[in-house]
């Protein structure tokens, strides 16, 4: 039984979730105390309970304390079942973090699986559908652990109703660890907005502060169409496509905050990237850590990235994942930012 303590580093949700996966991928199972204490509202929220009963389903799991507000949790896993499978949060939560959950067991399962998510897309301190599918999935099939991801609709707090389709390939005989050290050429740029429910100068306002500031092109088809149920909602998004790493940043609006402001957020966001040379963003530099870790880890082939920053979520799941895994990570200031190893 590996002891979990939820308060440590950041204190949020991602030290569940990285503990629920690597206790799926290793077999281990798991007792997590004081589970988000450092966060407003405590305990499993809705969509944290649902990255408990979708690790639950697909290993057919002994669980106590999966229940709302629940502060400890005792999770001993069985085998990991590829297969068909339906994951609702049943709320606006991001359903994005309940396939985070999940995809790197069932990436190492003996069969594909195919998942069908509902909750939230686009929400706040969680990755868009858009980070997954054109910056995570393709740092995943170069690892050997391809996937195909389809939004079939966006969804956005509070209605929710966001609906996303993964094909997830076996990646078991498959794994290769590679260093990432540079993001490359850029090659291409991209705006867009989604923006369903809301007048469609919101949209035109933020795209059209974040391409001055940027210099880019602007083109009115960067307002994605989307029907009018899928909101109220405002993601700004901006692509950015290297040679070796694709990048994906968004702001979401609010209500009384102006879309200028949202807009000069993003920009703000865009400019840290690349003030500095690191391979990966902030966030990446957080998510592919884990699958990195655990391709090192079956292959024992070492691999190393760059990173323009390491948060306190990075460094927190650094920590998580080396109570897992027979791994050593290390991170180093560099001329760059940051220089993540993980070595078998």
């Amino acid at each position: 039984m590996i002891e979990i303590d939820g308060s440590a580093g950041e204190g949020g949700g991602q030290i569940l979730r990285t503990s629920l996966a690597l206790s799926l991928c290793t077999g281990q199972p798991i007792s997590v105390h004081r589970i988000r204490a450092g966060r407003p509202k405590p305990g499993l929220m809705r969509q944290h309970l649902a990255c408990v009963r979708a690790a639950a389903q697909i290993s057919d799991a002994q669980v106590l304390g999966d229940a709302l507000q629940s502060r400890e949790l005792h999770f001993t896993p069985g085998r990991v079942r590829p297969g068909h499978y339906e994951f609702a949060v049943g709320s606006a939560g991001s359903c994005l973090l309940v396939l985070q959950t999940v995809w790197p067991a069932l990436m190492l399962a003996d069969g594909p699986s195919t998942l069908q998510l509902s909750g939230g897309t686009h929400n706040p301190m969680a990755p868009p559908f858009q980070f997954l599918a054109r910056a995570y999935a393709p740092l995943m099939q170069r690892l050997g652990a391809a996937a195909d991801l389809q939004l079939r609709r966006a969804g956005f707090h509070p209605a929710g109703g966001g609906e996303v389709v993964v094909n997830v390939a076996s990646a078991a005989q498959s794994l290769r660890p590679f260093d990432l050290l540079s993001r490359g050429d850029l090659q291409d740029t991209q705006a867009e907005c989604l923006a369903p429910g809301l007048p469609r100068h919101v949209a035109q306002r933020e795209l059209d502060v974040l391409c001055e500031a940027m210099g880019w092109n602007m083109d009115p088809r960067q307002v994605l169409p989307l029907r009018q149920n899928e909101g109220p909602g405002n993601a700004l998004i901006a692509t950015l496509t290297h040679a070796q790493v694709t990048e994906v940043f968004m702001q979401l609006g609010e209500r009384g905050v102006s879309a200028e402001t949202v807009a000069q957020r993003l920009v703000k966001d865009l400019q840290d990237y690349l003030r500095l040379p690191g391979a990966v963003g902030p966030h990446l530099a957080d998510q592919w850590m884990l699958p990195l870790a655990l391709a090192v880890w079956k292959t024992g082939v070492p691999a190393c990235y760059t990173a323009t920053e390491l948060t306190l979520h990075a460094t927190t799941n650094a920590e998580t994942i080396e109570k897992f895994l027979p791994v050593t990570l290390t991170t180093e200031r560099t001329e760059d930012g940051w220089r993540v190893t993980i070595q078998p």
